[in-house]
Formats: C-alpha cells, sequence, structure tokens
C-alpha cells in the first residue's frame, strides 16, 4: 500500500477493495522475472507476521528490487517503511539496498528522522485514502497510460 500511495492513490483505494491488477499482464511479469532473477543465491525471502514480504541480503540489509528507476520515490518509500517496521513493530535495525538491475543501480538506504516522518505520515494518509467511500478525484499522471487500472478511471 505504501508504494500504491506515492504513485496513485486512486489506486490504491481500488487495491484496497480488492479490485486487483491482471497478473499475467507484461508489465507485471517484466517486474517479476527481474524480481525473482536478480541478485539470485545473495538475497532470501522473508515473510513478516502475515503483512509483508521482503528480501535480505546475506549482510543483513533489507533489499527491493525494480525494474526501472522512474517511480523511485515510491520504490524508496517501500524499502523505508519496511526498515521502519523492522525497527518500530520487531525493534530490528537495519540498513536497506534500493536496487535496479537493468540500469546497474543500486543505492543504499537509511531510516533516518526525516524518512522515519515520511513513513508515518504516510501511513495516516493510507488510512485516510482507504476509509474514503469513493476514489479520490481523477489526476492525470505521466505513467497513466501504462497503469493497469486506466480502465477504471478513464472509461
Amino acid at each position: 500500500m505504501v508504494q500504491y500511495y506515492h504513485v496513485c492513490r486512486r489506486e490504491l483505494w481500488f487495491m484496497s477493495r480488492g479490485v486487483d491488477i491482471d497478473r499475467e499482464a507484461t508489465n507485471i511479469q517484466r517486474g517479476t522475472h527481474v524480481d525473482e532473477t536478480s541478485y539470485e543465491g545473495r538475497r532470501r525471502s522473508y515473510q513478516i507476521n502475515d503483512r509483508l514480504q521482503l528480501d535480505l541480503l546475506d549482510s543483513g540489509d533489507v533489499m527491493e528490487v525494480k525494474v526501472s528507476s522512474a517511480l523511485e520515490k515510491p520504490a524508496r518509500m517501500q524499502l523505508l517503511y519496511y526498515l521502519w517496521y523492522l525497527e518500530e513493530v520487531l525493534d530490528i535495525e537495519r540498513d536497506g539496498v534500493l536496487a535496479y538491475p537493468r540500469e546497474r543501480k543500486r543505492e543504499q538506504v537509511e531510516l533516518d528522522a526525516e524518512g522515519r516522518e515520511e513513513v508515518e505520515a504516510t501511513i495516516l494518509g493510507i488510512i485516510e485514502t482507504v476509509e474514503q467511500d469513493s476514489p479520490p478525484a481523477l489526476e492525470k499522471k505521466p505513467y497513466c497510460d501504462a497503469c493497469l487500472y486506466q480502465d477504471l478511471c478513464w472509461v
């Protein structure tokens, strides 16, 4: 939900109501492939409290893998949320790595005071969004044409 919140709150609202995207769509399949085949043998996936699934590198850093850095803020916020959750709920401090294998780009991410504030504001924003009776207003964004929810918004 964190990533959806930073990409499109309307998409978040639909997803929160169980209106799911087509998991067989090319964009989704490409992302899944990159995620599953990058850093093989150097990271492991963990399901935590039935709330989130994250990957840990052998170093102990939490890793978030994305196809492209085009939506960097949502990916960064997702990773910061993982770090926040580990620290606030489980009392485990970790750093993170945001990776874009196709771009050969990696970035270290730490949960600092500013990141903590952003995560907590995001959580409040998510609650506010999903509790609305109707989806947030339409807002045309550069990536709407590639969105799998576009038929719900623009038809």
